[in-house]
């Protein structure tokens, strides 16, 4: 999954816009959005922070500046524990030439102190478009978690997995009938990519536009 290696395969996949959302972490967004933006490959800064419930939730910036400031109050809210690399391997930093520029020692696979309502509070304070992770998944989402969607905070989307049948799905959860959904791929594997995306109907690939597809405003929207 090197910077090189994903752009060109999500070139060859004809996908216009990407984000890299590694696990509460933005340490390597800016060696992909170099690769990215020299292709002509629209490119998005994000996270996926796991809260304390260990709910996984998507926070997406338009500001670069802002994100990494926030990537910070989010690496201070980790658990203070140290990364098991022989088990989970090594986390590393890189820049665009796929060399490693540091080794990241805290152990990103763990939660923030956060819980939902604060991580939240916390990404939009900084400017964030956020919304809950994969849905549908039966680990790490909202509804695995809590077993019900919250009331508090308010989501204007929601992300759902690759492969999901959206028909049966709100036939489950008939409380997402006519809410916005972003699919993706998730993808940890280069094969993986672009088994899952989203039509996004926008005057531009930015988070903010994203934001108004997932409103509807003004023929805007999101199609999975």
């Amino acid at each position: 999954m090197s910077p090189r290696d994903l752009v060109n395969r999500a070139m060859e996949l004809k996908l216009d816009w990407i984000a890299i959302t590694d696990h509460n972490s933005m340490a390597n967004c800016p060696a992909y959005e170099k690769v990215a933006l020299a292709a002509g490959l629209a490119f998005s800064w994000g996270v996926e922070i796991q809260t304390s419930e260990e709910i996984h939730l998507l926070a997406y910036f338009d500001d670069s500046a802002a994100a990494q400031a926030f990537d910070m109050e989010l690496y201070n809210s980790l658990l203070p524990l140290e990364n098991d690399a022989e088990f989970f391997g090594d986390q590393v930093v890189i820049d665009e030439n796929d060399a490693i520029l540091r080794m990241e020692n805290r152990a990103l696979i763990n939660s923030s102190l956060w819980d939902l309502s604060t991580a939240c509070e916390q990404a939009r304070a900084f400017g964030a478009f956020v919304m809950p992770a994969h849905v549908d998944a039966k680990v790490n989402s909202v509804l695995s978690q809590l077993g019900f969607m919250p009331e508090d905070p308010v989501f204007e989307a929601f992300g759902i997995t690759a492969r999901l049948d959206i028909e049966k799905f709100i036939g489950r959860n008939p409380w997402f009938s006519g809410k916005s959904l972003v699919r993706s791929s998730d993808a940890h594997y280069l094969d993986d990519l672009g088994s899952g995306s989203s039509l996004v109907y926008a005057n531009e690939p930015s988070v903010n536009e994203l934001r108004l597809a997932a409103l509807g405003l003004d023929n805007r929207k999101i199609e999975v």
